[in-house]
């Protein structure tokens, strides 16, 4: 990996194919290094594979090829905010089926209910490690039930 910067460009097939064991993929999106580099160690602890990008451009750019189970997204990112990148995210009928975490300063309390719609938990910043995982976790398993019953499962919100 470069110095400095996260790999988010030509991830096409190289994410194809599941690390055997894993207990799901997920792709954190935040433009703080420190804030991706804590998340991604805690879920990777956990048994997660973990991909990351530097905001919702580099997102919307790797998403397909990366083949999330889950993206948590921060809001205030340069170029394309969490909030316009899940906007995009469920507009797109390839994507609009993988849950989305906010994980942010702003908290729920800071989204109007319109936003909040548009994603399935949120998670104020500063946040307990094992409150991340446990909703990375459940969202996860809500995928693949999701997956299993052919729909979307009951959305959670996570205060914490």
């Amino acid at each position: 990996m470069e110095s400095g910067k996260t790999r988010t460009r030509g991830v096409s097939d190289a994410y194809a194919l599941r690390v055997q064991g894993a207990s799901g993929r997920v792709l954190v999106v935040d433009d703080d290094e420190v804030i991706r580099q804590l998340i991604r160690v805690n879920l990777e602890l956990e048994g997660f594979e973990v991909v990351t990008a530097d905001d919702g451009a580099d997102c919307l750019e790797v998403v397909h090829g990366v083949r999330p189970d889950v993206i948590t997204l921060d809001v205030v990112m340069p170029r394309l905010d969490g909030l316009r990148a899940a906007a995009c995210l469920r507009a797109d009928p390839r994507t609009r089926e993988i849950p989305l975490a906010l994980v942010s300063a702003c908290g729920a309390g800071g989204l109007g209910d319109r936003e909040a719609a548009r994603v399935d938990a949120v998670l104020a910043k500063p946040f307990e490690p094992s409150v991340l995982v446990g909703m990375v976790r459940r969202l996860a398993c809500q995928a693949r039930s999701a997956r299993g019953r052919g729909g979307k499962g009951t959305p959670s919100v996570p205060h914490g």
